[in-house]
């Protein structure tokens, strides 16, 4: 049987972004853990626009073909990591909007974040993108990894992890992959 597909999704669209080597960071961390195929899912070359469906996401008749992609690449991932910054004490616009744009094909996958920012690590993003993607019949685990002052430990674009991180993120995926198994006959149905 295939390993279910984890998608790590670079939440930040910014050039320059931090978002990118600590996503390339959990994607490596993703891989080595071996309970999932993972795919690195980009929002900046994603590219979605504003918002701009004329119908209700929930009735899936899309009109634009960057949304049908985006509901590919979705419905294609059985659970899900969301790198998010915070701004502004909650999440930022690009991963909002990400979300925004679907709605069936979130149903019943767990996600996981690894967030990140000043001294509160972007756990304020995420407390605030729980409930979004609750409404969205997403499952969060309770497993995470803050990065408070993130910048220190990516040097030279990599990020520069530690015994803490890498025990945190293999938390986070021993539940994801529990959470995803659990959830798999929802999503069949």
């Amino acid at each position: 049987m295939s390993r279910p597909i984890l998608q790590v999704v670079v939440g930040s669209t910014r050039p320059e972004r931090i978002g990118l080597p600590v996503a390339r960071w959990i994607e490596g961390r993703a891989a080595e853990h071996g309970a999932f195929a993972v795919e690195l899912v980009d929002l900046a070359e994603v590219a979605l626009p504003l918002f701009d469906e004329p119908h209700h996401p929930r009735l899936g008749q899309y009109v634009h073909q960057h949304t049908r992609d985006w509901s590919a690449t979705v419905s294609r991932g059985d659970a899900f990591v969301f790198v998010v910054p915070e701004y502004n004490h909650s999440f930022n616009a690009a991963i909002k909007n990400a979300l925004d744009y679907l709605a069936v094909e979130w149903r019943y996958k767990p996600v996981g974040f690894v967030s990140y920012g000043g001294v509160a690590g972007g756990t304020r993003a995420v407390a605030m993108l729980k409930p979004v993607v609750a409404v969205l019949k997403m499952v969060p685990v309770v497993e995470a990894v803050p990065l408070p002052f993130v910048h220190r430990q990516v040097v030279d674009g990599v990020f520069q992890d530690d015994d803490r991180l890498r025990a945190a993120a293999s938390a986070m995926f021993d539940e994801l992959s529990r959470v995803a198994a659990a959830l798999a006959p929802l999503r069949q149905g």
